[in-house]
């Protein structure tokens, strides 16, 4: 299992907005000129994370997006999820086929899979876009933590 470009980059835009955003609205321009991804590409990305709620958008002057829940409430996992599909590291174990294919009940290598794949998602679900606003703040020694417990 590889993380694509677009899990990395939509994870990179919704930390953007969660650490420079202030609980307001921030537009794709704003994110593609900070993080240097371009803004079609971030069109496609936020059209898959507005699908699956994470992202609100806001029309008009003062327009663009927003977290839709507080960020102790978004995990890594659900935002890799949305842009990645399954996280598992092989398509027979995967939501996708319910864990079936024609060789499951036999196959001496399943347990190995599942295994990968339960210490990845719990991994992933257990990170919220708080623990890395939270590390961002430590290691640059910035105060973002008024803008950590926002709720829209």
């Amino acid at each position: 299992m590889k993380i694509s470009t677009k899990g990395r980059y939509g994870l990179e835009a919704l930390l953007d907005i969660a650490i420079f955003g202030n609980g307001d609205s921030v537009s794709l321009k704003t994110i593609s000129s900070r993080q240097g991804i371009s803004q079609k590409y971030l069109e496609h990305i936020f059209i898959a994370l507005k699908k699956k709620e994470i992202v609100i958008s806001l029309r008009g002057g003062q327009g663009g997006y927003r977290i839709s829940r507080p960020l102790n409430e978004v995990t890594i996992g659900e935002v890799l999820r949305a842009l990645e599909g399954s996280l598992s590291p092989v398509k027979c174990i995967s939501e996708n086929t319910n864990g079936k294919c024609e060789f499951y009940d036999k196959c001496i290598t399943k347990d190995v899979w599942v295994d990968i794949k339960t210490a990845v998602d719990d991994a992933v679900d257990s990170i919220t876009l708080k623990d890395l606003v939270e590390e961002y703040s430590r290691l640059n020694d910035e105060n973002v933590h008024n803008y950590i417990e926002y709720f829209i």
